[in-house]
């Protein structure tokens, strides 16, 4: 981080230097800490679907290590002098349905003035120490599944355009506000190897940062890979977020890709998400019982395995 030198201890599982998606520390041989941050300016127009979007995308870090959400405190930054106060009441009221919805507690937080509005939590969750998560883990013979569609960037842009309809709105704040708690409920109940979760860095990125710190390669059926409606249409009109051309850019070395140069798929895998689904390495097996039981839940959004864990260069990417 920055060429600091950090401390270290032997009872820290997962630091800022590992590249996990939280902290986690062993607390003694039955209990695990996970602690995570993370806020951000708004992506919907309405005040209560973003403050549910913004709590459910920092507890996704908990369960992407195996846990359980036991706290969390508000991080607020608000213009009060431009905005009304019911607008925070709003945002924290839809963070705070969702901190209850995973079934943690809200014990506090902190709250600035500053000109441009931010809203996300500090969360802390519990772990046991052998069923920590990390995205370092993925076998060679391994398959991976990833638990909610993309898109979700490329309709924002869109809708921030003026393009979608109005309904795109709820649908993808209804993507977004899904916690990932049943997926990580399931995948607690196998063997899975290797999780993280998909935000900022897109699929593609993520797959990166897993295959890399697994010492792995990767080969994806791009064509499994759930899309949320609309978003190949507008990536092929070239509605497309800053970050996924960012993404594109940056990952371009690690993958070897069947599709077209301007492929809108490949497009969509470098989308970046916000409060994106889990992308879980396990046994095929495991997987397959991991959705099956989703469906029981009547799970809604889309999932499905696709792809496999490979030998190769570590971190490299195959698009089949």
């Amino acid at each position: 981080m920055c060429g600091l030198e950090l401390p270290t201890d032997p009872n820290l599982i997962a630091g800022a230097t590992t590249g996990e998606d939280a902290g986690v520390y062993r607390l003694n041989d039955e209990t695990a800490l996970i602690q995570t941050v993370d806020f951000f300016t708004p992506i919907l127009d309405d005040p209560y679907l973003f403050g549910q979007v913004a709590a459910a995308n920092a507890l996704s870090d908990v369960y992407a290590m195996g846990g359980k959400p036991l706290l969390a405190m508000n991080l607020v930054a608000f213009p009060i002098k431009e905005l009304d106060k019911s607008i925070l009441k709003d945002i924290v009221r839809g963070g705070l349905d969702k901190i209850k919805e995973a079934g943690a507690l809200l014990v506090g937080g902190h709250s600035i003035e500053d000109s441009e509005l931010k809203y996300g939590l500090s969360v802390t969750g519990v772990v046991h120490p052998s069923r920590v998560l990390l995205n370092s883990g993925a076998r060679v013979g391994d398959y991976l599944l990833l638990t909610k569609p993309l898109g979700t960037g490329i309709l924002s842009t869109a809708l921030k355009g003026g393009l979608a309809e109005k309904g795109v709105e709820r649908m993808i704040a209804m993507v977004m506000a899904t916690l990932n708690r049943e997926a990580a409920q399931l995948m607690q109940t196998v063997s899975p190897h290797a999780c993280t979760d998909i935000t900022g860095f897109g699929l593609i990125g993520h797959l990166h940062e897993l295959a890399l710190a697994s010492q792995v390669a990767l080969r994806i059926s791009a064509r499994s890979v759930p899309v949320l409606p609309e978003a190949l249409h507008y990536a092929a009109m070239g509605i497309i977020p800053e970050g996924a051309h960012k993404n594109r850019h940056f990952y371009a070395p690690h993958l070897q890709s069947v599709l077209g140069e301007h492929d809108p798929l490949e497009m969509v895998l470098h989308d970046p998400q916000t409060s994106g689904g889990l992308l879980i390495a396990a046994p095929k097996g495991d997987l397959e019982s991991i959705m099956a039981r989703l469906r029981k839940r009547n799970y809604p959004l889309d999932f499905g395995i696709i792809g496999e864990v490979v030998a190769g260069k570590a971190g490299s990417i195959e698009l089949v």
